[in-house]
């Protein structure tokens, strides 16, 4: 974004008045700290009280007092940034300074504020920065201090006694008190689960929960436990209509399980069985709420995974809703270093992109290819691929899938929304639309590209043009027939 306005400002060419910034940035995921780095401010590391300089100043000096920078954003249309890794311990300590901070500070004296204020290093931020000052820094003064407190947990058999601290409720029984929810019916049922409608009771007021319970056989399984315990930790920090909610609760639990809204509706499945020939209009409306759920949770680097029919839920009110968090990819969680397995769980098999099926790491367009399933077949009745896509487990054999148009004699469906469809469905994530929204535009009117490759001809466009073109034409070829016979 940075880059970008620098590129658009009016002054990108004045030297004097051209914007041109420096970016030091340091990003931790489990226990590794990305480093990326640009211009002259400076990322130091302290371990036990050594401390390293982890970037290169990008400066070219002139002589002993003048220098200029080398490489920063502003300075070339292109963007390069040095990139590196480093393995954390507890109790690491990163400093991000500017050079107005750095050369007026000795490192000694830095260390010394920063030990001597560990307990508040917003404090020792501010003693590095009045030093500079001090001691006739005139230039930006900006430090940022970080201190590594405590890392995720090694010990697989540490993390599972985190997982499962409380019991496995037993099956429960209709009508029967559980943890201040009264169980009403049971809704479905697995060998690895059990979904209830419940009653939360509070001060005499009933209302409607879905109980989600472990199957007793899964306690010493720590990978599917942490996956179960993963949806409601995700449903939490998940903000949209489209998404279905947790329920918030305030009392402690005495069992191991989920509890979320209560969505009163029918599934997109059932929504199909009872539409068979839906307008393009409720295919879009549905389409349209869909995609902004699945944007909820990629603006939180979240991705599905699992998006079928039966993970799609429509309330009374014609409201959509994504259900079952139980395949999202959560990224920083793909990089924890705990032992516990973190597979890639692929959703149904007919509405999962074929990139899973290569081994390869979901994406955003990985979710667009179900949604783009799911509304193929709202409109058809079929899929793209039927059950082929899950059979290609090489490149080559994708290569080879070919997508079956939607056009029909008994469908009434524009050949513009098929182009849009295909596009969406190509095997290769890099050939199709990368934005959920592109998708769902495209659904509403023709694209420019559709337009372009479908133009018709210039007789059919404009006649009158067409025939003084011919008749131009025709005119050249009688003078030059008629000169070359007089010659």
């Amino acid at each position: 974004m940075l880059h970008s306005q620098t590129q658009k400002s009016e002054h990108r060419f004045d030297k004097n008045k051209g914007y041109v910034c420096t970016l030091s940035a340091v990003i931790i995921k489990s226990t590794t700290a990305y480093l990326f780095h640009l211009g002259d401010s400076r990322i130091y590391h302290i371990r036990n009280g050594s401390p390293q300089q982890l970037t290169e100043d990008h400066r070219t000096w002139v002589s002993s007092e003048q220098s200029y920078l080398s490489r920063a954003m502003g300075i070339f249309p292109q963007l390069e940034l040095d990139y590196s890794s480093l393995a954390i311990e507890i109790d690491d300590v990163f400093i991000l300074a500017t050079d107005g901070v750095y050369e007026h500070v000795p490192m000694d004296i830095l260390q010394a504020f920063i030990q001597e204020n560990l307990d508040d290093l917003h404090s020792a931020a501010k003693l590095i920065g009045d030093y500079a000052y001090s001691n006739g820094s005139t230039d930006n003064l900006s430090v940022q201090i970080v201190r590594v407190d405590s890392l995720p947990s090694q010990d697989a058999q540490e993390r599972i006694q985190q997982l499962t601290e409380l019991p496995f409720p037993p099956a429960l029984a209709i009508r029967a008190d559980f943890d201040g929810f009264k169980i009403l019916r049971n809704i479905h049922s697995t060998s690895r689960s059990r979904v209830y409608l419940a009653e939360e009771i509070q001060q005499g007021v009933g209302k409607p929960v879905v109980i989600k319970t472990l199957s007793v056989d899964l306690q010493d399984d720590a990978a599917s436990v942490e996956r179960f315990l993963l949806e409601e930790w995700i449903a939490k920090r998940i903000n949209s209509a489209h998404v279905m909610k947790p329920c918030i609760q305030t009392r402690k639990r005495d069992y191991l399980y989920t509890a979320f809204e209560f969505i009163e509706g029918q599934t997109l499945t059932q929504w199909m069985v009872d539409n068979p020939k839906p307008s393009l209009q409720a295919v879009r409306e549905i389409v349209g709420q869909i995609a902004k759920g699945l944007q909820a949770f990629h603006r939180l680097e979240m991705i599905h995974q699992d998006l079928r029919p039966e993970n799609i839920m429509i309330d009374n009110s014609g409201v959509v809703k994504i259900i079952d968090f139980g395949s999202t990819k959560v990224a920083g969680l793909m990089e924890m270093t705990s032992p516990i397995a973190q597979q890639n769980i692929l959703g149904t098999a007919q509405y999962t992109a074929p990139e899973y099926f290569l081994g390869e790491v979901g994406a955003p367009r990985s979710d667009l290819f179900s949604l783009a399933v799911i509304t193929y077949q709202m409109l058809t009745g079929k899929l793209p691929f039927g059950a082929e896509v899950a059979k290609t487990r090489t490149k080559s054999a994708q290569d080879k899938l070919r997508y079956r148009t939607a056009l029909h004699d008994d469908r009434e469906i524009p050949a513009w929304v098929d182009d849009t469809l295909k596009k969406a469905l190509q095997p290769n994530p890099l050939k199709r639309y990368q934005e959920l929204s592109e998708f769902v535009f495209d659904l509403s009117q023709p694209s420019q590209s559709f337009l372009s490759k479908n133009k018709p001809p210039l007789l059919e466009r404009d006649p009158v043009k067409f025939w003084q073109g011919i008749s131009a034409i025709l005119v050249v070829i009688i003078l030059f027939l008629l000169s070359h016979k007089s010659t």
